[in-house]
């Protein structure tokens, strides 16, 4: 059976090694570095390969530019790179070939996404960058659910490992998805059904209770025809919502939808009011989850031997309505016999500046990237590892 190679077991030493990580990190209004979460995770690997009298060629992309763009260029990850090594020469090169020019021990390559070639798949693209390297590491777990060149390209032309971080993302959902402790109990947050609907179906065969919240709720409430006032919706969804619930007839899993939520007229509101799911006003809209709900969801969490959460369950953006994400974590973070699982990159900014994050079992680097590794238990950049 054709499985990834890690780094930590196979001897690389003396080595050139191109090596994807996921240096997309939030940003200021100044485009100054807002979180650098994603840089410190990679360190692990990049120090490991570096003690090994390794040479790196580093590639990532860093928010969604179609061409070059100086406000997403790589050069302030660089800077903050050489506040984490140090004693290591690090030096920022704009094309493939000007990598091959450069002596430095760590050559971080421009934004991958300044290339066209990045995602409109490439193989002479992907040889070009197979051709700077004798070996090919991913540890960029938050990209591997796209199947962009500089992910899936090089493994065709170069021995290709995985990194440490790509290791203990895949090893800890394998853990939640092949074997978890029971009760499993998954918060699914966000926005739209139809982008959802295909997890939802997946979780409900694997948890014992699945809480929906945020405004995928909403569309939920709207199929069994309750009045959401000015809400968002996805309308054109609901008949998928409807059927979903009428497929869980047994007795896994129990779902979880508002008994009550908090309702103002409109995001920015300072005022706001818990209301019964069935006496939302009209013009106005549901905010976050009300304090009957949260109770039932306390109740589950405290219980809860694994958990998974995915995706704010209100708008925490003002606080006024950011009680009930806030509670969802505290009774994660309380709950300390539970394998916890947080990811999404919402969800993230949610808890960023919370205490009691290394009560969380593992925050993922990768929102997408988690939930299509739960949803098709692999990847298109997990597959291009495994030899």
């Amino acid at each position: 059976m054709k499985k990834i190679i890690y780094i930590d077991e196979v001897e690389i030493k003396s080595k050139t090694i191109l090596l994807r990580v996921d240096f997309n990190v939030s940003l200021n209004p100044d485009h100054s570095i807002a979180n650098d979460a994603r840089i410190t995770q990679a360190l692990p690997t990049i120090n490991y390969l570096l003690k090994n009298n390794n040479r790196l060629i580093l590639i990532s992309h860093l928010g969604r530019p179609k061409e070059y763009d100086e406000n997403f260029s790589l050069k302030v990850v660089t800077e903050k790179l050489k506040d984490y090594l140090k004693d290591v020469l690090i030096a920022l090169a704009k094309t493939p070939e000007e990598v091959k020019e450069k002596k430095e021990p760590v050559v971080v390559l421009e934004n991958i996404r300044f290339f066209p070639e990045e995602k409109n798949y490439s193989t002479v693209f992907a040889q070009k960058l197979a051709s700077l390297a004798d070996i090919y590491v991913n540890d960029a777990f938050g990209v591997c659910h796209r199947a962009d060149t500089s992910i899936i390209g090089p493994p065709k032309f170069l021995p290709a490992y995985g990194g440490l971080l790509l290791k203990k993302e895949i090893m800890i959902l394998d853990k939640i998805l092949k074997n978890p402790e029971k009760p499993v109990v998954a918060i699914i947050g966000g926005a739209k059904v139809s982008t959802k609907i295909n997890l939802l179906q997946k979780l409900s065969k694997l948890v014992d209770y699945l809480i929906i919240g945020g405004g995928l709720a909403n569309t939920f409430l709207c199929a069994q025809n309750y009045p959401i006032g000015n809400s968002f919706c996805e309308y054109e969804a609901t008949q998928t919502a409807q059927k979903f619930l009428a497929q869980q007839t047994g007795q896994k899993p129990h779902i979880v939808l508002p008994k009550d939520v908090v309702v103002a007229y409109d995001r920015e509101s300072k005022e706001k009011t818990v209301v019964k799911i069935d006496k939302i006003p009209k013009g106005f809209s549901v905010f976050d989850l009300g304090p009957e709900t949260l109770a039932e969801i306390g109740h589950i969490l405290a219980s809860a031997k694994t958990i998974i959460w995915n995706g704010p369950v209100g708008y925490f953006e003002n606080p006024n309505f950011r009680e009930g994400t806030d509670f969802v974590y505290y009774s994660i973070t309380q709950n300390q016999e539970a394998v916890s699982v947080v990811g999404g990159g919402d969800t993230l900014a949610a808890i960023s500046k919370k205490e009691y994050l290394e009560k969380i079992t593992h925050i993922s680097t990768g929102g997408g990237a988690m939930l299509e590794y739960i949803e098709k238990g692999t990847l298109p950049g997990i597959e291009a590892l495994k030899k």
